[in-house]
């Protein structure tokens, strides 16, 4: 077995650390719309590039920085930047995972001290914090050189409007399925390649058998339900400007998702037990689940949280709702940003740059931590791809994952009031499908909760 195993991960991370680590904890995020920084525009945006000289004058100047991250044994990442850079010093400060730290970060923000150069943030909360002018744009730093190394969607998700880079991507989440093979076989199941197969297997599957479910869908994770609108090809959230957003989470796309996965809850074929539960992995164990959709960060995960159930476990895209146009969502991941306050802002820039491009540390994220690669480098690495571990009974699950990342939407945006989005996605379409109920009304009354907190924040709004 490999260093990429997927099926050695667990013995570096607990349950939760993993997840906050991959960036795939629930969705969420504790700054409000407008909340902190200033309203003018980033200095950083129309600043002119750095020199080179100046660059190699910095690199050399004695100078300790301060990253905020969450991710575990990171010191070995580091490590490569100061042995490349012996003049610069990084103090790593796990200061919370996920929120909790954006929290802290805003507390310093407001406050005007006490906030670290560089931090680790997760692409869904990028917007939370540029719509406060908290990042700097990493531009004038070189950092529109590498865009080509990293895959094509994650560039999306840390540029800006006007092309200013706010983030150097560092793991992703593609979406896919795992299944029980076991399980399929047993029923004559065919994995299914359309929606309209899932549905017509959740049936056959739960007529044959009671206590078995084909999937769950957890009504507690705002982060899947968003992964699964990314894949359907919905925009649900459109920013221009500082002020101005598009919310459409009751359009037809929207609307689509919430009859399916609503119907197939309403008929019980589907569990909608909330995920990250001892109820929950207990049922990964016993086989009441025969599929999981998840993200690229699910195969490690899994084996080290169903160890039971080794073995029996395959991986494969995730059903479509047009085979003839491939597309996945993603759920999770994250980058390192730096703060707009930094006082050394050429180092830390780089720092960012190199912890993530460099194929060193990069390829060690895989490794080490068993992040799924957002470089293409990494992504197209033999040993990477070509990793097959026994608990998917020699199946080569990353490379399934890989050609997944390929089909990610390049468009999809997010809001920048996301404690806002899961608060109420939770108490509307996460409660229609606990309690069996008309997910589709439910999504009105999401779109029309968001529209009354964003207009409350002094946004435009635009609904659909």
């Amino acid at each position: 077995m490999s260093r990429y195993s997927t099926a050695s991960s667990s013995a570096s991370l607990n349950r939760r650390g993993f997840l906050a680590a991959t960036g795939a904890l629930a969705l969420a995020s504790t700054l409000s719309a407008c909340g902190g920084g200033d309203s003018g525009g980033s200095s950083a945006t129309s600043a002119k590039p750095v020199s080179q000289a100046d660059i190699d004058k910095a690199m050399k100047t004695p100078t300790e920085l301060t990253f905020w991250t969450w991710v575990p044994n990171i010191a070995q990442e580091v490590a490569l930047f100061e042995k490349k850079y012996p003049a610069i010093k990084v103090k790593v400060v796990n200061a919370g995972q996920g929120t909790p730290q954006y929290t802290k970060l805003r507390t310093a923000l407001k406050a005007g001290s006490g906030a670290p150069d560089m931090v680790q943030i997760e692409y869904q909360a990028i917007p939370t914090f540029t719509i406060t002018n908290s990042l700097l744009d990493l531009r004038p730093y070189g950092a529109s050189a590498l865009k080509s190394r990293f895959v094509d969607w994650t560039w999306g998700q840390v540029s800006g409007s006007k092309g200013e880079v706010w983030a150097i991507p560092q793991d992703t989440g593609p979406m896919g399925m795992l299944y029980r093979k076991d399980i399929f076989d047993k029923h004559g199941i065919q994995v299914p390649t359309t929606w309209d197969e899932f549905a017509a297997a959740a049936r056959r599957l739960h007529k044959a058998d009671p206590n078995v479910y084909l999937t769950n869908l957890a009504a507690n994770q705002a982060a899947a339900w968003h992964g699964l609108l990314w894949q359907a090809g919905a925009k649900p959230y459109v920013t221009s400007g500082k002020s101005d957003i598009a919310i459409s989470v009751d359009d037809a796309v929207s609307r689509k998702l919430g009859a399916y996965w609503g119907g197939l809850a309403k008929e019980g074929v589907i569990g909608v037990d909330p995920d990250f539960t001892d109820s929950w992995y207990a049922g990964l164990n016993k086989g009441k689940y025969a599929t999981w959709l998840t993200a690229a960060w699910g195969p490690a995960f899994l084996s080290g949280s169903a160890k039971s159930t080794a073995g029996k476990w395959r991986a494969a895209p995730l059903p479509q709702w047009d085979a003839a146009k491939p597309s996945s969502g993603n759920w999770g991941g994250s980058t390192t940003a730096v703060i707009r306050s930094t006082k050394n802002p050429i180092a830390a820039a780089q720092f960012a740059q190199f912890l993530n491009s460099d194929p060193a540390s990069a390829k060690m994220f895989a490794t080490e931590q068993f992040f799924f690669p957002a470089t293409k480098a990494v992504l197209a690495d033999s040993e990477f791809v070509g990793d097959a571990p026994s608990f998917y009974g020699g199946q080569k699950v990353n490379q399934v994952f890989a050609d997944v990342s390929s089909t990610v939407n390049p468009s999809f945006q997010w809001p920048p009031f996301l404690d806002q989005v899961a608060t109420d996605w939770t108490e509307t379409v996460g409660k229609s499908l606990a309690g069996k109920s008309d997910t589709v009304r439910a999504l009105g009354a999401w779109q029309t909760r968001l529209t009354t907190y964003a207009k409350s924040q002094g946004f435009t709004v635009k609904t659909s």
